[in-house]
């Protein structure tokens, strides 16, 4: 792997801390600065809404100014964003927390650029690997990003504010590492030619569909269960809050350790076996999670719903280059991430509420259609 994925690597590892953090703790913060127990999750719910509006305008500034100057600016941004996020929480000011959540959203959209910045840094054949490798940074963020709030205590007496300010130290960090070692790769003088292409004639080409809607359902529906799961367990099931750290921190460890084998799997089985498998493994993760409510049972589902995630999102991303023209993958990549990640923020924005509304099977039940819409994309891919 050339030096520009092991640079991705670190400064994602640093960057992607926010999200697990913000999914542990959004809720419960949401909970105690909150009017009303039906806004816990709406900080969780902003940061994937923050993320959805800001990956297409990210991705077409990135082509103009090229991806480095927009990681930079994220990164700065993210240090910003991080100690406001801190003040909130010190100030009892649920409106300003929010307001935090939303711009490390944004951030979050930019380093979601660097998987496609990491297929530009090696050969077509290697794209599998490499985005598969890139998120093994992951592992590194499902550890510390809720370990955050444990040090975070160490600081300052208020629970959750010293967290952030960490977060914010990790973003500087982020930003040293790409400075010093990331260098934007040239583009063939092929890619610049050619007029932008509408939404329709993108559409039109074969595989196009399937490969974002692989990993905007395998997104929506982790998004969906993972919101839903720590107020599920401490306020409907009762389970203690270091019970629920531990399910969350081995959740997004599922999400990124099959990342070692997840990308010569797809060389090895194809897009088509890698994207069923997927399918049934969130089969399994509602199963399970329908059974009981149980620490067992929360951990098993959580589990099987980071391996699912994992194995749709790597197959569509990989796919995603192989089934549009090379002129087109500034407007591809952002119409992808767009899809995705508003998929993203309607589960997260909805799942709260229908949670404490209709309950864990009524939410669990309510996912099936979206399996069904994928499998059948898969079934008329040729």
């Amino acid at each position: 792997m050339p030096l520009n994925i092991w640079v991705l690597f670190l400064a994602q590892a640093c960057a992607m801390c926010a999200a697990p953090l913000v999914v542990f703790v959004g809720g419960l913060i949401g909970k105690e600065l909150a009017s009303s127990i039906s806004l816990a999750t709406l900080p969780v719910a902003l940061m994937v809404l923050g993320t959805a509006a800001t990956v297409y305008p990210a991705a077409m500034l990135s082509q103009k100014v090229g991806r480095k100057k927009v990681f930079l600016l994220a990164m700065v941004i993210g240090v910003l964003a991080a100690a406001l996020a801190g003040q909130g929480v010190a100030r009892d000011s649920f409106a300003l927390f929010c307001l935090a959540a939303v711009l490390l959203g944004g951030v979050i959209a930019c380093v979601q650029q660097f998987r496609f910045a990491a297929m530009e840094s090696v050969r077509a054949d290697q794209i599998p690997v490499a985005v598969s490798r890139l998120l093994l940074a992951g592992i590194v963020a499902a550890y510390v990003g809720p370990e955050l709030v444990v040090w975070g205590n160490e600081l300052v007496s208020r629970q959750y504010e010293g967290s952030f300010y960490l977060l914010a130290a990790l973003y500087a960090s982020a930003a040293i590492i790409l400075l010093l070692g990331y260098k934007d790769v040239k583009k063939a003088a092929s890619a610049q030619q050619g007029q932008k292409k509408s939404w329709v004639e993108l559409f039109a080409q074969p595989g196009l569909t399937l490969a974002m809607t692989s990993a905007a359902v395998g997104f929506a529906i982790m998004s969906y269960i993972m919101t839903a799961t720590p107020l599920s367990m401490t306020s409907l099931s009762g389970l203690a809050l270091s019970e629920t750290k531990w399910v969350i921190q081995s959740h997004i460890m599922a999400m990124f350790i099959p990342s070692l084998f997840s990308g010569w799997l797809i060389q090895k089985l194809g897009f088509r076996t890698m994207i069923w498998s997927g399918i049934i493994i969130y089969s399994l993760c509602l199963l399970i999670a329908w059974i009981d409510q149980t620490l067992i049972h929360y951990w098993l589902a959580l589990i099987l719903l980071g391996l699912g995630w994992n194995f749709l999102f790597v197959a569509g991303t990989a796919l995603l280059p192989k089934v549009h023209q090379p002129e087109d993958s500034a407007q591809v990549q952002g119409l992808n991430d767009l899809l995705v990640f508003s998929a993203q923020a309607i589960a997260s924005l909805s799942s709260g509420a229908l949670l404490l509304l209709v309950g864990w099977h009524s939410l669990l039940l309510s996912i099936i259609p979206l399996l069904l819409v994928l499998g059948y994309q898969l079934v008329r891919w040729r």
